[in-house]
């Protein structure tokens, strides 16, 4: 999946380039202005993605696709890991081809057991990006010795 979003991106800065549209520099599409073809399509509604809490740290990305593969197409489902232990953090997120098949795993899913630990589902809320956002100002600072 991950190899598939990064050729997306990759032709659409490309395309975007070719068609003379001033963009350069590095094919990631942070980059080059454009926003990411999944984000495009989750603003529509035409997918959907579900929070999924109190998971087991043995949970993987398989076995959570799995479990809610039988509702609908599941898209991706991502586990949310920790940078340090790589360990889970006990949740993640499966995206659903559509939001009737999210709507029926949210009611059919919610409060079950999966792999010994009862889950939560909720739908996930947009995350804010704060990547145009300039840093706050607070001024100069002044050398220990010059005061």
């Amino acid at each position: 999946m991950a190899a598939l979003r990064r050729g997306v991106t990759q032709f659409i800065c490309s395309t975007a380039r070719f068609k003379d549209h001033g963009i350069h520099g590095n094919s990631n599409l942070n980059n080059c202005g454009l926003v990411p073809p999944f984000q495009l399509v989750s603003a529509r509604g035409i997918v959907s993605k579900l929070f999924v809490g109190g998971l087991s740290f043995y949970t993987t990305e398989d076995s959570l696709s799995e479990a809610f593969s039988r509702f609908g197409q599941v898209i991706e489902a991502k586990i949310i890991m920790d940078k340090v232990s790589q360990r889970s953090k006990g949740f993640g997120f499966v995206t659903f081809a559509s939001e009737d098949e999210a709507q029926k795993a949210l009611s059919e899913m919610d409060g079950k057991v999966l792999n010994g630990r009862v889950i939560f589902i909720e739908r996930a809320k947009i995350k804010p990006r704060f990547d145009d956002a300039r840093p706050i100002a607070i001024g100069l600072r002044r050398p220990p010795g010059n005061q």
